[in-house]
């Protein structure tokens, strides 16, 4: 036994025989000789043997104090960097966040993936119509207005192969989260309508899929209206380096009408053929990576993102980092709601798990263990807050929305401070980005805060400490809200259609904001339990907490403090009784207009619109 020990403390140590390693090794703190010497050239062996000669007893299992190692490295001639356990792990992923995607390598050996197709165009050409015919969902049917207000990503197959399809917004306040779609798409739709031709948004597409270096398949819809002209749509596409290959150029150009499912078929068809030209492929192995397409807060699920998969594979149970968020992915839905095990690359997915509200566009990766993520997300998040000190820096001295122009008229610079609040997080970014073009030079726009969810008690506190008028985007203050706004004189204006949000805005700021109507809240009720009535379908009960509720009054419909319906009290009813009104303190039974999707915690609240005098 004594022999078999001997090699192991003799005091005699020389090096192993080999070069020392080039330029800087990475040792984590707290390693073992066993991580430590083959980071060196060296064994385990080497390492114990030679502390041992320094008189410190240890073994090739044991933690090295940071002098230890130092101590090694100066003796076989090696420049080392100690870091934290876990600190690589993270600079490597905060790299990852960084990265370019684009600058992968991928060869031939990678399996062939899916093409993400953006579709894009002016407002109200028919975008949304059109990918209600691809994948047979009608998605137009309420959104207000009629316009598309978020991002969604659509998988549908075709003969065999699967496409992905991004639905950007048109209007032109959502430039960003276009802008976006074209950073993580193969191929663009341009949709422009037969009877409108070009428009600013057509071009701005038109600018964005240039930028992005990706090819362009124009659908010229709406070619059953009486006065489409698509010869003369192709001729104002051709002005700006669009040519029909009719012509003789290289764009593919298909008419189609949406509305009458014509040409549907020929365009993906057209999709699949430019898609097998481009040769996409991607590594399915590895650590998921992508790009988040947008996020919000979900009653009952707590954070929930979007997110298109680009490289690897996203699975059940990954610790994820986007952005500076952080979690484990407690579900994968598919985008009809299916729950899934994995998602490959091109594949758009639901994640539940998230810790926060991932900003919609931030890049998103898989990292190693959730310890690793989490230190991420704060650092990202650290970087994120130091980056935007003093960007909203001014938020005292603000005037409310509908005393701007009294300041102005007086000759001094004007400060709006303002709180933002919107449903999702791509509409959040696109509020802001809007509101932003307005400031000028005699008026500065501050914003306070900005965030997702309903409008709270904490956001009216804030807002009459700071002098701020308060912007909400289909989202509503709740009673507590309203109440405290009321007692601190905090101006809030809600809004569900962007651009009646710009032009309130706009119009203070040249003194015509003197609205004919103000809505009046009348009384929220509280949905306590769901009945279900033959032939009548679902009947919410509820406890009238304040006001009363009138049978015929307009109604919004309140999910966490977001809008999710709009409507009227259809019936209105006391035990089994049909009556008119119900005042706060009693239950009723009460059925809305269209609407089924009933859950109990959710407010029903009716206004009234009423005309007030200009001032």
């Amino acid at each position: 036994m004594a022999e078999d020990l001997q090699p192991m403390i003799t005091p005699d140590y020389t090096p192993t025989d080999a070069a020392a390693p080039t330029g800087e090794v990475v040792i984590e703190r707290a390693s073992t000789p066993l991580e430590v010497g083959p980071k060196l050239n060296q064994t385990a062996a080497d390492v114990v043997r030679f502390l041992m000669q320094q008189g410190e007893m240890v073994t090739a299992t044991q933690s090295l104090t940071d002098d230890m190692i130092e101590l090694f490295a100066a003796e076989v001639g090696a420049e080392i960097r100690l870091v934290d356990p876990g600190e690589e792990q993270e600079n490597e992923l905060l790299k990852l966040l960084e990265a370019d995607f684009d600058q992968v390598e991928l060869t031939e050996d990678f399996p062939i993936r899916p093409p993400v197709i953006t579709v894009m165009g002016h407002v109200d050409h028919g975008k949304t119509k059109l990918l209600d015919q691809i994948r047979n969902a009608n998605v137009a049917e309420g959104e207000a207005g009629g316009i598309t207000q978020h991002i969604g990503a659509y998988q549908v197959d075709k003969e065999g192969r699967t496409l992905t399809f991004i639905d950007t917004p048109g209007h032109a306040a959502f430039t960003a989260m276009r802008a976006r779609g074209a950073d993580a798409t193969d191929i663009v739709v341009l949709v422009v309508a037969a009877d409108d031709g070009v428009m600013p948004q057509t071009l701005e597409a038109i600018n964005h899929a240039q930028a992005a270096d990706v090819p362009i398949v124009v659908a010229v819809n709406k070619i059953d209206r009486n006065n489409a002209d698509p010869n003369r749509t192709m001729q104002q596409l051709s002005e700006h380096e669009l040519v029909p290959e009719q012509w003789g150029g290289d764009t593919i150009m298909v008419e189609i009408s949406a509305l009458q499912n014509l040409g549907i078929d020929d365009l993906l068809e057209q999709l699949a053929v430019v898609a097998e030209v481009e040769d996409l492929r991607a590594d399915p192995e590895g650590r998921a990576r992508g790009v988040v397409l947008e996020s919000n807060l979900d009653i009952g699920r707590g954070p929930v993102a979007t997110l298109l998969v680009q490289h690897g594979s996203l699975r059940r149970g990954d610790p994820v980092v986007a952005g500076a968020s952080w979690g484990r992915v407690r579900a994968l839905l598919d985008d009809r709601g299916n729950q899934i095990k994995e998602a490959l690359p091109s594949k758009p997915v639901q994640v539940l798990g998230l810790s926060d509200v991932a900003n919609a566009g931030d890049a998103f990766v898989v990292a190693p263990n959730e310890k690793v993520a989490a230190k991420v997300a704060q650092t990202r998040e650290h970087s994120q807050r130091i980056a935007s000190l003093g960007r909203d820096a001014a938020t005292t001295g603000g005037a409310r929305l509908e005393d701007i122009f009294n300041q102005i008229q007086a000759g001094e610079t004007a400060t709006l401070n303002l709180i933002v609040k919107a449903d999702v997080n791509g509409s959040l970014e696109a509020v802001v980005d809007s509101l932003q073009r307005l400031g000028r030079d005699e008026v500065k726009l501050a914003f306070v805060h900005r965030g997702v969810g309903g409008v709270t008690a904490n956001d009216i506190q804030l807002a009459a400490a700071s002098n701020a008028t308060i912007i909400g985007f289909n989202v509503r203050p709740d009673r507590k809200a309203r109440e405290l706004a009321e007692l601190e004189k905090v101006e809030i204006r809600t809004y569900e259609i962007i651009y009646k949000l710009i032009e309130d805005v706009e119009n203070a700021m040249v003194g015509m904001l003197a609205p004919e109507f103000e809505e009046v809240v009348t009384g929220d009720a509280e949905v306590r339990e769901i009945f279900r009535i033959p032939r009548v379908g679902a009947v919410a009960g509820c406890y009238v907490l304040n006001g009363a509720i009138s049978r015929g009054s307009k109604v919004r419909f309140l999910r966490e403090g977001a809008v999710i319906w709009r409507g009227t009290v259809s019936s209105l009813k006391r035990f089994k009784e049909d009556v008119r009104e119900v005042q706060s303190g009693f239950e009723c039974g009460i059925g809305l207009s269209d609407f089924q999707d009933l859950k109990q915690g959710d407010i029903i609240e009716t206004f009234e619109e009423r005309e007030v005098a200009r001032v």
